[in-house]
C-alpha cells in the first residue's frame, strides 16, 4: 500500500502554547478518527525557530545557516502526518477532515521507498 505525506500550511503560530489548546483538540480528534491509516506525523515549532541550510559549492563546500525559515510566506510549513492509504483518493479524503484544510491547506505527496 502506498505511503504519503500530508503537509499541513497554517497560520504560523506555537502549537504548545494554551491559546491553541482548542484547535489542537480537533487535531487530536482527527488523529483518532483516521488512526487506521496514520503512520507518523508531527506538529512543527514556529519558523522562528528553523534553522536554513545552505552549502555553498557543492558537496564539501561551506555550510552556512540562517536563523528563520527558507520564505516568508502568510502559511508556513507548521506540521505533517505519514498516510498508509490504498490510494490518492484515500489519502485526499482522509487530509480533507484535517482542520489545516478548512483553515489552510495541506500538500499530499507520495512517498518514494527507499
Amino acid at each position: 500500500m502506498p505511503t504519503y505525506i500530508a503537509l499541513t500550511y497554517t497560520a504560523d503560530v506555537d502549537w504548545s502554547s494554551p491559546e491553541q489548546a482548542d484547535e489542537m483538540a480537533e487535531y487530536r480528534e482527527f488523529g483518532a478518527a483516521a488512526r487506521a491509516v496514520i503512520r507518523g506525523g508531527s506538529a512543527l515549532y514556529p519558523t522562528a525557530t528553523a534553522t536554513t541550510v545552505r552549502v555553498t559549492g557543492g558537496r564539501g563546500g561551506d555550510v552556512l545557516t540562517t536563523d528563520g525559515p527558507y520564505a516568508e510566506t502568510k502559511e508556513a510549513l507548521t506540521g505533517f502526518y505519514l498516510l498508509e492509504c490504498a490510494d490518492l483518493d484515500e489519502a485526499v479524503a482522509t487530509v480533507a477532515q484535517l482542520p489545516a484544510a478548512w483553515n489552510g491547506a495541506v500538500e499530499v505527496r507520495p512517498i518514494i521507498p527507499v
